[in-house]
């Protein structure tokens, strides 16, 4: 039995947050099951998640994910801190390992701004349900190594918000470059990645075209290099 599998996501720090980006395509076995599906999500105000591996149960484990922080800052008047949103994930992906075990595996990439410590954190998760800090960047999924590759050569310290951007977008580019589940920017079906940043101010998403223009971008950099085909 086959079902729809997320691919890429990546996530990175920069000066004033985080940006994390996703590809927009899901595979059965070596089929493309669909073009459009979205990866990247607000977990609230301050916080986002992507995910990877078995799509539909992805997506419910984050609906669920959102109304468990909902309902606890409604009761407490206040915002889950930082630590405890990743903790609240850690067990959720605990609690799904019986079904990762019969092939539905479930592994999410965390992060948002603390508004503790007043900087953006990057939380990685295991099929267990064990949750490690990134120091500045990382990426899951199928085409997650290259993604990873692309990030390692090419960020910086105090980048920009439109740099990170950037190289988020050309992470995923590589990474759909090298494997064939992750999808890259479709400019002829105009289909792009999800792209979201959360700083002080909180989450906030990229538009199409904004997105749009900074794969573009991406891709006509490459050109020049003489890298794209």
């Amino acid at each position: 039995m086959t079902f729809p599998h997320g691919t890429t996501i990546a996530a990175l720090r920069y000066a004033d947050g985080i940006v994390m980006a996703g590809d927009r395509r899901a595979t059965e076995g070596n089929f493309i099951a669909h073009r459009r599906i979205e990866k990247v999500f607000a977990a609230d105000r301050y916080s986002v998640v992507g995910i990877a591996g078995a799509a539909g149960p992805a997506v419910e484990m984050v609906r669920l994910f959102q109304t468990q922080l909902e309902h606890y800052e409604k009761v407490e008047g206040v915002n889950l801190s930082l630590e405890g949103k990743a903790n609240q994930l850690s067990q959720m992906i605990r609690a799904n390992l019986s079904m990762a075990m019969q092939g539905l595996v479930i592994v999410p990439l965390f992060a948002g701004w603390d508004l503790q410590r007043k900087t953006g954190r990057i939380f990685t998760y295991d099929v267990t349900g064990g949750r490690y800090e990134e120091v500045a960047y990382h990426a899951i999924g199928s085409g997650g190594k290259d993604a990873r590759t692309t990030i390692k050569l090419g960020i910086k310290e105090e980048m920009s918000r439109t740099d990170a951007v950037s190289l988020a977008i050309s992470a995923l580019y590589e990474a759909a470059d090298e494997d064939s589940a992750t999808g890259g920017p479709d400019l002829i079906r105009g289909i792009y990645p999800i792209v979201a940043t959360v700083d002080r101010t909180g989450f906030s998403k990229l538009t199409d075209t904004e997105v749009a223009a900074a794969s573009q971008a991406v891709i006509t950099l490459k050109r020049s290099a003489g890298e794209a085909q």
